[in-house]
């Protein structure tokens, strides 16, 4: 019973905090922020209770209850709105769905990019370096990374689509096998993080739709964190290149990581280097000769 008792007792507390911190939220917000007329008789700083509610699109008791710390359930949905009129950042909204015992949103992190990291990937030149979403989405990398896997940097920069959507010839993948049954159950890990992210549904729900291979490995149930392995890639302008894989966390920004590439011996360190020694047009020239022989489009 002790075991209860405790956990009814941090609840207890967390709800009282939860009122707390509702409390200071609205009272730094003015009427005249959010376009409302100042009004008569205002006995305390910022917004009312029911001047919340109605902004959030919510009743004035359930909100009051809510701040009060009652044994209410409160959905994303309803902490979003409430979030919103609060204009909560990022880590004070993850505060408020902790207090609000909803388990399913995770710690907020920095979502803009550290202003710092490009400069660090151009330094790390001539090793190849992305820096990728839990989703795989190319948010940044270094000139060396764009020579390597060019089809991950020109269109809609996301390495998953392109890698499950782009035909073996052209992909730098596509031997690999091991390699994309261990990209989806990272995915997989991830995917459960945000399970209440519709975007995320949508982008497992396009890659089913589209890739039967992919539906085959998101079957699998497989899960996985980044590592540390040897890639060989495909680039049309200097066959196979080899490389030891270096996964780095970026803990700022949520689920993200950095990709450093590294040749694995001098051999594949020369196709490398031959490869940055060329220019755009030169690099760009084999892949278009395929395209145009093999898949009749310039």
């Amino acid at each position: 019973m002790s075991e209860v008792v405790d956990v009814r007792s941090v609840r207890t507390e967390r709800r009282a905090q939860l009122g707390a911190f509702l409390k200071s939220r609205r009272a730094r917000i003015t009427p005249g922020d959010v376009g409302l007329p100042p009004g008569p008789r205002r006995r305390t700083p910022g917004l009312r209770r029911e001047e919340v509610a109605q902004l959030s699109g919510i009743g004035t008791t359930w909100y009051t209850w809510l701040e009060q710390g009652r044994r209410i359930n409160a959905s994303t949905q309803v902490l979003d709105a409430v979030a919103r009129t609060l204009r909560l950042d990022p880590t004070e909204k993850a505060h408020l769905y902790r207090l609000a015992d909803v388990p399913a949103v995770q710690p907020a992190q920095q979502a803009d990019m550290p202003p710092g990291l490009p400069a660090i990937l151009a330094q790390l030149h001539p090793l190849p370096a992305v820096l990728l979403t839990a989703k795989y989405d190319v948010l940044a990398h270094n000139d060396a990374y764009a020579a390597l896997c060019p089809g991950f940097t020109r269109t809609n920069n996301n390495v998953l689509r392109q890698v499950f959507l782009t035909p073996d010839c052209c992909n730098p993948y596509a031997y690999s096998s091991h390699d994309l049954r261990r990209m989806v159950a990272y995915l997989r890990g991830a995917y459960v993080k945000h399970l209440d992210d519709p975007s995320w549904q949508a982008f497992v729900d396009e890659l089913c739709s589209t890739s039967p291979l992919f539906v085959e490995l998101w079957a699998s149930n497989d899960v996985a964190v980044p590592t540390n392995l040897v890639k060989v890639i495909q680039n049309l302008a200097v066959g196979s290149v080899a490389m030891y894989l270096t996964s780095l966390s970026l803990p700022v920004i949520e689920g993200a990581w950095v990709q450093v590439f590294t040749p694995v011996d001098d051999t594949e360190s020369g196709k490398l280097a031959a490869l940055l020694a060329m220019t755009p047009e030169q690099r760009r020239a084999p892949w278009q000769a395929h395209v145009t022989a093999v898949h009749g489009a310039g």
